[in-house]
């Protein structure tokens, strides 16, 4: 009986997995804050030379007409170059020179940002997109940082840890006197991030069934996506950058109360053979559904505890050791670079397509909720598909922009809209399907690298930005192209979708209808039996249990062995199975062990059955 059964019998998605989900998608909310701030505390505002003016007694900024700086008669050089001449009409051939003065501002839009605080333009303006790259770095950085702690020390003290470095380094970060101490304390907000995104998502897929995992994701996303529009109506409202970092900062030091609220993984306790705090948890679950513990498997419990078995440790290696696991990985990490490469390449750069900003950031926000919602409909029939066609149609709309000339600015708009359509309701599907793929034993390092990857994408968005200085159409060729090509791999993915998780790598491998007979190597497990009663059944206080190295070739081992319990390396509960019947005399052949199919067949067994004992199995 592995963890997702047990799941099904204490309710999958009951009243303790409903207040779970409450504690996982509150943050979600300030995660969107801190992902998106910087389109308003970096925006550019028009900007002119001081030294630009028609006079030496120049007007005040506020009097300057920057509209002269777009539209038809627009001087855009006024933005970076200060003209020498200071008389009233201009020669052609008018020498120039860089603005030693300073800029002005406009502060028609915004009262202030990073880039009017520190000149953040012209020769400059590069800094900008590297404060937004070093910031998604941090996500990078945390990904392989707390993906690691949270293998070694559990999901819940690594969300906790993170939302406090949250907190703290937010508030920092809007009392920052300079902009590198800036762009360092938002390193140190991305890291946190990153801690709680992949976290706060495995605690939750861990505690719910199977049926109803893909609600629960979906649900944590559309939080995400109110947290979008509600930084539009914020930053509408606080047009003063660090006023605005520390209004989403601030609240933060909230999330305290999590230290007595946050379960731990029992799924994680089970596969770190941390079983009594596992079922303590398990039945707080069953309590709170109203779904008590059956008998049998308090019985199960007692025995889980009496064998010990030595578990093979796993590592980032086995992601890529296998072909079926390797093939696996490198998509999905390459669809987590290419969705977040586009979700936040078009989502940072709104203020390319002409519009306002708060009305297009607060639309860019309201399309999220139908994107993440219409995968509910989705995923129930297939996540491989799902994941397909919603790739291809934001790579399409994203291509179709290159050719909607510049005074349709409003069509350009609703294409993009589209393309982050497609590409929210793809991400939405990536943490599920990726979820699902990765089995149990490296599921964590496997999120933990795919972060990383979704994060290098992330890294480049702001940079591909500029590569309008090369050609304007760049960035949304690239926007559109590298969906394209995931959504053809992603036909090389499994279908997942109605299936349990796999718990091991053999359960993602399978079995291999092609390898002979010959190449099945048996391998020898030590299992050592601490219970009397059951070493009394077996004659013996030690066996060695001989199976083939293919789970698939496993069946019937020695009838000596009958009493000892299925010993799993699933990372989650023992299994007991008998052979209905086996005789004392009759011993597994060579041909019983390599095929399965020679009439043995296997059936729950619980402690008690007096003729029918457990023949052992162990799955490698």
């Amino acid at each position: 009986m592995n963890f997702d059964h047990i799941l099904s019998l204490i309710g999958g998605f009951g009243k303790f997995q409903k207040i779970l989900y409450v504690w996982i998608c509150l943050p979600q909310i300030f995660l969107a804050f801190h992902m998106l701030v910087s389109v308003f505390t970096g925006a550019v505002p028009p900007h002119s030379c001081r030294s630009s003016r028609p006079s030496t007694t120049a007007p005040a900024s506020s009097d300057f007409n920057f509209s002269l700086l777009s539209g038809p008669d627009a001087r855009p050089e006024l933005s970076c170059v200060a003209r020498l001449n200071h008389g009233g009409a201009e020669a052609p051939n008018q020498t120039s020179r860089g603005c030693q003065a300073g800029w002005d501002y406009s502060k028609e839009v915004f009262q202030s940002t990073i880039v009017t605080e520190w000149d953040l333009v012209c020769d400059d303006a590069s800094l900008n997109n590297m404060a937004s790259s070093i910031y998604m770095s941090g996500l990078l950085v945390g990904a392989v940082l707390f993906g690691i702690l949270a293998d070694k020390y559990g999901r819940r003290p690594v969300i906790l840890l993170s939302l406090a470095i949250q907190a703290v380094f937010g508030v920092s970060a809007a009392f920052a006197p300079n902009l590198y101490v800036y762009i360092l304390l938002r390193f140190m907000v991305g890291t946190s991030v990153s801690g709680v995104i992949m976290n706060a998502f495995s605690l939750g897929t861990e505690w719910t069934g199977s049926k109803h995992r893909m609600l629960a994701g979906v649900i944590t996303d559309c939080f995400f996506g109110l947290g979008y529009i509600t930084l539009a109506g914020a930053a509408y409202l606080i047009r003063d950058w660090r006023k605005l970092q520390l209004a989403i900062s601030a609240p933060g030091f909230l999330f305290i109360f999590y230290i007595w609220t946050l379960p731990k993984s029992a799924r994680w306790l089970m596969a770190n053979n941390r079983n009594e705090e596992a079922w303590e948890l398990i039945r707080k679950a069953a309590q709170i559904n109203g779904e008590p513990l059956q008998e049998d498997l308090e019985i199960r419990q007692t025995y889980e505890g009496k064998v010990t078995v030595e578990k093979r440790k796993y590592t980032v290696i086995d992601l890529v050791r296998t072909a079926k696991m390797r093939r696996h990985s490198l998509i999905v990490f390459y669809l987590w670079f290419v969705n977040i490469l586009v979700y936040y390449g078009l989502a940072l750069n709104i203020s390319d397509f002409g519009v306002n900003i708060y009305l297009t950031h607060m639309m860019f926000g309201l399309i999220e909720m139908p994107s993440r919602t219409i995968t509910l409909f989705t995923l129930n029939r297939s996540r491989k598909y799902s994941q397909l066609a919603f790739l291809a149609v934001g790579g399409l709309a994203c291509l179709l922009t290159i050719f909607i000339p510049d005074d349709l600015s409003r069509t350009r708009t609703a294409l993009a809209m589209v393309g982050k359509f497609g590409i929210s309701a793809s991400l939405s599907i990536m943490y599920i399907y990726s979820a699902e793929v990765f089995p149990t034993v490296i599921r964590q390092h496997g999120i933990g690298i795919s972060s990383m990857c979704a994060r290098v994408g992330g890294v480049l968005a702001p940079i591909i930005h500029l590569l309008r200085r090369v050609s304007v159409h760049a960035p949304m060729v690239l926007f559109g192209l590298c969906p394209l090509v995931g959504s053809a791999l992603t036909l090389l993915l499994p279908e997942t979708a109605h299936k349990p998780l796999p718990d091991t790598i053999e359960d993602v491998e399978g079995c291999n209808p092609s390898e002979k007979e010959g190449n099945v190597k048996p391998v020898l497990y030590e299992t050592r039996l601490q219970n009397a009663d059951i070493a009394s059944r077996t004659g013996t206080d030690s066996v060695k249990l001989q199976a083939p190295e293919n789970r698939c070739d496993c069946t019937a081992l020695a009838s000596a062995c009958k009493a000892l319990p299925y010993v799993s390396q699933r990372g989650s509960l023992p299994r007991y199975f008998s052979a209905m019947p086996i005789p004392d005399q009759l011993m597994p052949t060579k041909e019983m062990i390599a095929h399965p199919g020679s009439g043995v067949r296997l059936s729950s067994w619980g402690p008690g059955a007096p003729r029918e004992a457990p023949t052992p199995v162990k799955r490698l």
